[in-house]
């Protein structure tokens, strides 16, 4: 088949979000004068190195408001054993409802923005916005915000030092109301990099922590 999105597709559902996917979920947490938001957006990406800077994008709702206005915003992802919990953030609840508290969800405090995030994440990344763009349409904005923090939980690494989705099933959007879980990891070298073989890294010896 074919169809121009413009005349519609003629099936029960829409396949556009089935087509792009998996996407990596961005659980994202602000903090505004009305109090905490925590809202999970499944078109969320990096986009580039250096610096690191990551995008997301949605309606006009809570999380992007917030970050109008106060310019910072975490990137939680979310596990497999988080994703019931995350789906209960993923209502248009009232605004000033803090999600965190609502759904039972652990809190913690970023540590380079005035920002909560999300306790037993696997990763959160602390962003600066460097801009909100309005999408064709008007009625979705694309916010990207440069990296300022990183949060890694050990149990994320693997015994290499390198950070493994597969360890705790990181979660990916599918179209629908489907989701797909990260459980293995395929090494693939480009023609033009050097032979490596990652066994024969260095076992990686985390830093000592004090207690």
């Amino acid at each position: 088949m074919f169809y121009q999105p413009k005349d519609g597709h003629g099936l029960p559902h829409n396949p556009f979000n089935a087509i792009v996917a998996p996407r990596p979920i961005g659980w994202i947490s602000t903090r505004a004068s009305t109090g905490d938001n925590l809202a999970p957006y499944s078109f969320f990406n990096a986009v580039a190195y250096d610096p690191p800077q990551v995008i997301f994008a949605g309606d006009l709702k809570d999380s992007i408001k917030n970050v109008q206005e106060t310019g910072v915003f975490a990137v939680n992802l979310v596990a497999r054993a988080q994703l019931e919990v995350m789906n209960e953030t993923a209502p248009h609840f009232a605004r000033g409802v803090d999600e965190f508290a609502r759904a039972g969800v652990g809190k913690a405090e970023c540590e380079m923005i005035d920002c909560p995030r999300v306790e037993g994440s696997p990763a959160t990344l602390e962003c600066r916005m460097s801009q909100v763009i309005t999408l064709e349409g008007g009625d979705d904005f694309l916010v990207i915000g440069t990296v300022v923090g990183v949060h890694i939980a050990p149990s994320a690494l693997d015994a290499h030092g390198r950070f493994s989705p597969a360890l705790f099933g990181q979660m990916a959007r599918l179209g629908y109301m489907d989701y797909a879980e990260v459980r293995e990891a395929i090494t693939l070298p480009r023609p033009n990099d050097p032979p490596s073989d990652p066994p024969s890294d260095p076992p990686y010896d985390p830093p000592q922590v004090p207690a």
